[in-house]
């Protein structure tokens, strides 16, 4: 659902967006229908993500009259935008949690969204550091309350209301999320906050939401950027400036919020992101298939310079118990979201998890690697030996914890033996080291210069690795 630039032909499936019905067509690792009604076309607006949208004749006949009210029903970028940052009393570490959209989309309700949270106690999650229980799109009524302007939960689907669903997570012990839109409507048709983020801001808050998830769909023409702002000055663009208003809006009720920028990549949102949320989606959305895992990794490595404390780049929900993915891809998914220091927000029914699948969401080792309070910057690429081929994306990756420094091995490929050197990882040296396993809490013994392992197709292996006492035995490889 990623925001068109720079063509005739973009501004008017922008404009039909924001008039059409919500309607996937395709994308990648879409399995779902590819048509769309009559008079309707399938749109790709990026690669992970097509959308039924007006045909061009119908859209270029109505483009003339919604542009003429358009300054009527929307609100124009101000002159002075809000300067003002996120809260830091919330969104250190990367949030950790579970989302209704990859398990359920519009199809939600009170008793899915509350079996999510005693989910996270009962399967221990919650135990392992998971507290946020998300909320995605469709939880209102299509229109706003005709007397106080707010926004409405769905009776039906939630009848005990936001704030008592709210109450039930907390009680757990949890926290509890809730999603808008910084447009006109949300993604698929629902009240969105542009022009409304005070009020909405505050009724959040009245609710007890502790996290936000705002999207990106259903923008004017008037609030779009060019493909590149004045300046290249992408904080003061319009698509920022939609975002620094409802910061200050969440800042202005005294109430900590999670900020998630759902921006999908666009106007360069890793170098302005920290000044405004705490974490910001890097692309469309996910889709449970490895091109998507290796596609995000990819465009994530572009931009570590962005991750520390408070500011996560997102690489979108988990697809952990969805499709086909392979147990060893799940790994790869869960571990990338890791050690990238990503949120990770499961996606899927909790309960049909199988236990191999709970233990890779599970894992101490690497959840204490995410959450490190210590040291806030995420695992970096680094060449494991002279000979190394280059691959993209690349497949090792060393970081630093408060325990010492990590070795992370993706196989991309079909070859399954993979070495590097001691003195090719970044703050190492030619010595000896010892070798902990990260996945089976496991030391592996004591290495010189080197370390061959054994990583099957599109799994990952992690390391901790810290230099062996004087005079210890060296295990041969």
């Amino acid at each position: 659902m990623l925001l068109l630039y720079g063509s005739v032909f973009a501004a008017l499936v922008l404009s039909a967006v924001a008039e059409s019905q919500f309607g996937q067509c395709g994308g990648t690792g879409w399995s779902g229908d590819t048509t769309c009604p009559s008079g309707w076309v399938c749109a790709a607006l990026n690669a992970h993500y097509s959308q039924c949208v007006p045909g061009i004749s119908s859209v270029a006949s109505t483009t003339a009259s919604q542009s003429a009210t358009r300054a009527t029903t929307t609100s124009t970028a101000p002159t002075a935008a809000p300067t003002v940052g996120p809260s830091h009393a919330t969104g250190k570490t990367p949030a950790l949690g579970w989302n209704s959209w990859n398990a359920y989309a519009c199809d939600i309700n009170e008793d899915k969204i509350l079996a999510a949270a005693n989910d996270f106690v009962s399967l221990g999650l919650a135990k392992a550091g998971y507290q946020y229980v998300n909320i995605d799109d469709c939880w209102s009524v299509k229109t706003r309350d005709a007397s106080t302007g707010r926004i409405i939960p769905d009776p039906d689907k939630f009848p005990s209301g936001i704030s008592g669903v709210a109450s039930q997570v907390h009680s757990l012990g949890l926290k509890f999320g809730i999603y808008s839109d910084a447009g006109t409507q949300t993604c698929a048709g629902y009240p969105a906050s542009l022009g409304n983020e005070e009020l909405d801001a505050a009724t959040f808050a009245e609710w007890g939401v502790d996290y936000l998830k705002y999207d990106n769909c259903n923008v004017p023409a008037n609030w779009s950027d060019a493909s590149t702002p004045p300046g290249g000055d992408w904080y003061n663009s319009n698509s920022a400036i939609r975002y620094r208003q409802m910061t200050a809006a969440l800042n202005a009720t005294g109430r900590p919020f999670h900020f998630n920028l759902c921006i999908w990549g666009n106007a360069n949102v890793w170098d302005w992101g920290a000044r405004v949320g705490h974490s910001w989606r890097m692309s469309g959305d996910a889709s449970a298939s490895w091109s998507y895992i290796t596609s995000i990794i990819t465009t994530n490595v572009q931009h570590l310079d962005s991750i520390d404390f408070y500011s996560h780049n997102d690489m979108d929900m988990m697809e952990i118990g969805n499709g086909d993915l392979t147990i060893q891809e799940q790994r790869t998914h869960f571990a990338a979201w890791a050690f990238f220091k990503s949120p990770i927000l499961l996606g899927t029914d909790l309960g049909q998890l199988n236990s191999t699948q709970l233990a890779i969401i599970t894992n101490p080792e690497l959840l204490a690697f995410h959450q490190d309070t210590t040291v806030g910057t995420p695992a970096r690429p680094f060449t494991p030996t002279s000979s190394a081929p280059t691959t993209s994306p690349p497949e090792f990756y060393s970081g630093r914890s408060v325990k010492g420094t990590h070795v992370f091995i993706i196989n991309t490929g079909n070859a399954t033996s993979k070495t590097f050197d001691f003195a090719k990882v970044p703050g190492l040296g030619s010595g000896s080291y010892k070798l902990h396993d990260m996945w089976t809490g496991k030391d592996l013994g004591t290495f010189s210069r080197s370390h061959t392992s054994t990583v099957d197709t599109h799994d990952t292996a992690a390391f901790l690795v810290t230099p062996a006492r004087h005079g210890a035995d060296v295990d041969e490889e």
